[in-house]
């Protein structure tokens, strides 16, 4: 992976479940293949990131915790929706 995504959607300050909201809509707007970071800070979005990329054809390259942020790196899938 490069180390620099298409796009950062700082989620910061949102409450579940926008941070996963916001980082759909990202999503839609992405090219297949292409990577989205987000940065969160509610950890309730630990448990909705895993299982929308579960779920979905989306891959969940990174995932980790940094002080009080969660840090997702997703690349988005093939598919025309998220």
């Amino acid at each position: 992976m490069s180390d620099r995504p298409d796009q950062l959607l700082d989620a910061s300050g949102l409450n579940c479940p926008l941070p996963l909201l916001k980082a759909k809509q990202a999503l839609n707007r992405l090219q297949p293949g292409q990577v989205l970071k987000v940065i969160a800070t509610d950890a309730g979005s630990v448990r909705d990131f895993q299982a929308f990329t579960d779920q979905s054809d989306h891959e969940l390259l990174e995932s980790f915790r940094d002080a009080e942020r969660f840090i997702y790196v997703i690349r988005r899938g093939l598919k025309t929706r998220a």
